[in-house]
């Protein structure tokens, strides 16, 4: 009986143990974490979240000191750029980037559009005092490809989602639509450049290299050679393109 008793016991305890560990791991209905929360697997890898889902401690705008005090709002555990609906033009936060240089790292977040939707995350960034972070950084490309003009223009499909901007096309295409969920993750490491969209490699490029240097003299990125993809270690930026876009779990892992 007592052999009995002891198991029993020892039987309630595991049990107590597993529940009360449970929500560390715990996924959702939807088979996925916690939002702004880290894997068992992220933790050990030593991935690091930019974005808690409650301030946006660490962020500044692009260019400026401070966090912008308009055009940039959490919702739902969200970043959210609030849109005017009047594309570019009607950007009100401007971009905003994370206040730390990265070199070789592993970048992973969320986004999902508005309908008609655009919006960008740039990376190696650099502060060019009066210029935009474009003309230094090179962009993956968030848009609704259907319902934004950008879907339809560019070579090959080189300026939809996931696409290295306007430079090389995502492929295969699988972006989710407007109103959905995309998760993308950018993987640099000396000089090697990766995007991953919705768990798929959908491109990679060398910077430096003569391939690299003849892309860029082609493209409408010329004018900025001096700049444009130069440095390799520099800002990851977030795109206020005027229209309402969303972004979270936003993590990063420095090789």
């Amino acid at each position: 009986m007592k052999s009995i008793l002891s198991l029993g016991i020892l039987l309630t305890s595991l049990i107590l143990l597993v529940t009360a560990c449970g929500p560390a791991t715990q996924r959702s209905d939807n088979g996925e974490l916690p939002i702004n929360t880290l894997s068992q697997e992220e933790v050990a890898e030593g991935f690091y979240l930019l974005f808690d889902g409650e301030s946006f401690d660490g962020w500044r705008g692009y260019n400026k000191a401070n966090f912008p005090e308009a055009g940039w709002v959490i919702e739902d555990g969200a970043m959210k750029v609030e849109g005017k609906g009047t594309g570019e033009a009607g950007g009100r936060g401007g971009d905003i980037i994370y206040d730390k240089k990265f070199r070789d790292f592993h970048l992973k977040l969320e986004w999902k559009v508005s309908r008609g939707g655009n919006s960008g995350v740039f990376y190696l960034g650099q502060e060019i005092p009066g210029e935009p972070v474009w003309k230094s950084a090179p962009e993956l490309q968030i848009l609704d490809n259907e319902n934004h003009l950008d879907g339809q223009l560019g070579v090959d499909g080189n300026r939809k989602a996931g696409s290295l901007y306007d430079l090389i096309p995502a492929k295969p295409q699988n972006a989710n639509p407007y109103g959905e969920w995309n998760e993308v993750e950018v993987m640099v490491y000396r000089g090697t450049v990766v995007h991953k969209m919705n768990g798929e490699v959908v491109l990679e490029y060398h910077l430096g290299t003569s391939d690299w240097d003849r892309m860029i003299e082609n493209s409408k990125f010329a004018p900025f050679k001096e700049w444009f993809g130069v440095a390799r270690e520099g800002y990851i930026a977030l795109q206020d393109h005027g229209d309402d876009v969303w972004f979270r779990n936003i993590r990063i892992k420095e090789f």
